[in-house]
């Protein structure tokens, strides 16, 4: 990918500066250094963290830190599954699962998006989360089918907060082999030096996607290759498609359009006999960004039923790229869109690496808008049921829960995105009302809300798609569940838009209770919603039966009350939205496992003298259920309480957090490290209790969830793991 640089430098040049920077910073990266593994907010230039660097110790990564995510550099760490012996290996796995059919990608045009972000591995480095709220995110994956991690390390391991939140979504997730220049030719001799060298380092790679539960590998090979290691490099490539398909079914390998048959470094830009042997021996391949017009229809001939394998890059920074990428992305995606051909776009972090305005929010959302506009929606959700949201993105300024905070401290964390809204967006500002996602205002649960503000005079009511479900229903009902907080002026209801086995279409408003009358003659019904108030929100529910109905689209309704004398002011804020079947609605906290059923363990305990008398805990928390090998559970909020008594008997932390109890962080496996626990001079133990949650919005009772009491007093100042 280093021809992105050719439209600025000559080769010699580029050659000659791309080794000395390659000479430094192997020098500088081959370990992360502790300074870098504080989970402190980045101030973007990273000047200061290169100053730091140079004088920080490198981080030993098989004695306990905080969870990180970082590649492999070398092929002997490969060779040796050295990784495997890391502290940090069981906390890298993504624990949710591809939603949509693991098996097969849809047959249509598809859309692929490349990270590339500084370098990769930046905050969302951190399993468990930092501090920076203005970390880079991606929400819209109703827009693609592939997502790639990409750096410039040899294995890119995709960190799993990206791998869980694509999944979630329905995206499958890639890391990257990538060899270049001299240093990345002397890494494919030794690796094609036999075929069974090649076979073993392609198991190597299934063993880490299957071991760590994402999709597969763009391969990309940049350096010149010795003529006689084709046949080798070939059998790497069968090798690891074969095997990786047998380990994980439906997983993916695509080749990056670069080294030739021939061992050649001669980007084709489109499929042609040089490239096409490597594309025949796997999923697909990933065309160089400087192809001309007329390329992707020749692609696709050359490919034949295989044209929507054929991935044409379209470089976001526009280096080269076809219609100049950039705010004129969408040049390239309706070419390739009639071409019948799929698309790879690579660096959407252009947006926030150059600061667009007037904020990243803003102009990421106008940027995806090209994309949707050029390509339309790709994934709907729902497809199944249960089905929840509260519209969270991965980072905030608060953590809640029902209504109640739990934490005021800003925070970024890629995995705690729930499904996200098809908000459209609308830059001319024609909309009477704005419907935004604001991770500022308060949040039913999680760190998010849809507001909705604006203007809305008399009987005026407005609309805003939050998703394209497709949902099959039975004689079984529904019931659907919203949260509110707004006054008593700005109403806010669900519309539910149905399609029949015969293509009619049919729409349900779900409001309250207030007259909504007026509004019969527009739907097919209008279901009034029970209402129970929870910290300021009000939670509405109601239930239905659709028989061989399929929901298609699900939006807000915006009004005010009928023949208002109220101002035009409108202000209301979505907290979530939940739909179950009358099965899942049973299960309720109280149906969640006991805290018998489950064993919690404390490991790597390190207790160290802190400032004024305190002292710093330091634990590596592990839970499971008896009698289950695996956890049923996709999230576990975590809690420490301090314990002042002398009497340290075994006790129930209150449902209600008293000032003792704190809400220390969330994990997505059922472990979770405590790096910095500040405990001051006259707590006797700390009681860590660890709250189930489900993936329909439930959670259980703390008084209920596991627990863990350690007693400070049998604790020496060491290391007693």
């Amino acid at each position: 990918m280093r021809d992105l640089l050719r439209a600025y430098f000559s080769r010699r040049t580029l050659v000659s500066l791309y080794n000395l920077f390659l000479s430094l910073s192997h020098k500088l990266l081959t370990s992360f250094p502790l300074s870098l593994l504080m989970p402190k907010s980045n101030d973007g230039d990273g000047d200061g963290a290169v100053a730091e660097s140079e004088a920080a110790p490198l981080l030993d990564l098989a004695k306990p830190s905080l969870p990180v995510s970082f590649p492999i550099k070398s092929l002997q760490d490969l060779k040796s599954r050295s990784y495997f012996d890391s502290f940090h290996f069981q906390f890298n796995r993504s624990t949710v699962p591809l939603r949509r059919n693991p098996d097969g990608l849809p047959n249509r045009p598809r859309v692929l998006v490349c990270h590339d972000m500084k370098g990769g591995y930046v905050d969302d480095k951190w399993i468990q989360g930092c501090e920076n709220d203005a970390g880079f995110a991606i929400w819209h994956w109703y827009l693609m089918d592939i997502f790639v991690y990409f750096s410039h390390s040899l294995v890119t391991l995709p960190p799993p907060c990206w791998t869980n939140t694509a999944h979630r979504h329905g995206v499958k997730v890639l890391g990257t082999f990538i060899t270049e220049w001299e240093e990345g030719k002397a890494t494919c001799k030794e690796m094609l030096a036999t075929k069974e060298s090649a076979q073993i380092y392609a198991e190597r790679l299934a063993e880490l996607a299957t071991a760590l539960c994402f999709d597969g590998w763009l391969i990309n090979i940049e350096n010149e290759i010795d003529e006689e290691q084709i046949p080798n490099l070939k059998e790497f490539v069968s090798h690891l498609t074969k095997v990786l398909h047998l380990s994980t079914p439906g997983a993916l390998v695509i080749w990056y359009d670069s080294v030739t048959v021939r061992g050649h470094l001669q980007w084709q830009d489109q499929l042609t006999e040089k490239n096409k042997p490597f594309f025949d021996l796997c999923d697909g391949i990933f065309m160089n960004y400087t192809w001309k017009e007329g390329y992707p229809k020749l692609s696709a001939e050359v490919a034949g039923d295989r044209k929507y394998d054929v991935y044409m890059g379209i470089d976001v920074f526009g280096r080269g790229s076809f219609g100049g990428g950039q705010w004129t992305v969408n040049a390239a995606l309706d070419l390739l869109k009639t071409s019948n051909v799929s698309a790879a776009i690579f660096a959407p972090g252009w947006v926030y690496e150059t600061a667009q305005p007037p904020n990243f929010y803003t102009a990421q959302n106008k940027w995806w808008s090209l994309v949707e506009k050029s390509w339309g929606i790709v994934q709907t959700y729902p497809q199944v049921l249960p089905f929840y949201s509260d519209f969270n993105q991965g980072f905030g300024h608060h953590v809640s829960l029902e209504g109640r905070q739990l934490s005021n401290a800003p925070w970024y964390n890629i995995s705690c995105q729930s499904l996200q809204p098809l908000l459209e967006f609308n830059e001319d500002n024609n909309d009477i009302i704005r419907a935004t996602v604001d991770s500022r205002e308060a949040s039913y649960t999680g760190g998010g809300n849809i507001a909705f503000r604006g203007i809305l005079k008399g009987d005026a009511y407005f609309t805003a798609r939050l998703f394209k479900p497709h949902l099959q229903l039975s004689s079984s009902p529904i019931t659907i569940s919203y949260s509110v907080k707004s006054d008593e002026t700005s109403k806010l209801g669900i519309l539910l838009c149905f399609s029949s086995a015969s293509h009619e279409t049919k729409s349900i408003l779900v409001a309250p209770e207030e007259p909504i009358g007026r509004f019969n003659h527009m739907f097919l019904q209008c279901l009034a919603t029970s209402e129970q108030t929870v910290s300021e929100w009000t939670v509405h529910e109601t239930s239905l039966v659709m028989d061989g109905h399929t929901l298609t689209e699900i939006s807000a309704f915006c009004y005010g009350p009928e023949n208002s004398t109220r101002g035009p002011e409108y202000a209301a804020l979505l907290g979530h939205i939940s739909m179950k079947d009358h099965v899942q609605l049973q299960q309720t906290p109280d149906s969640l496992p006991p805290e018998s059923s489950w064993v919690i363990e404390a490991h790597n305990i390190e207790l160290a003298p802190g400032n004024s008398g305190s002292n710093i805990l330091r634990v590596k928390l592990e839970w499971r259920q008896k009698h289950l090998k695996d956890s049923v559970f996709p999230r576990y909020n975590v809690y420490a309480e301090s314990v002042k008594s002398t009497d340290l008997r075994s006790r129930k932390v209150l449902e209600k957090p008293r000032s003792e109890s704190v809400f220390i962080g969330i994990a997505y496996v059922p472990t979770y490290y405590v790096s910095e626990l500040v405990v001051e001079s006259d707590v006797k133990g700390v009681c860590f209790v660890v709250q189930p949650c489900g993936e329909d919005g439930s959670w259980g009772k703390l008084d209920d969830s596991p627990k863990l009491l350690l007693e400070l007093e049998a604790l020496s100042f060491k290391d007693l793991s």
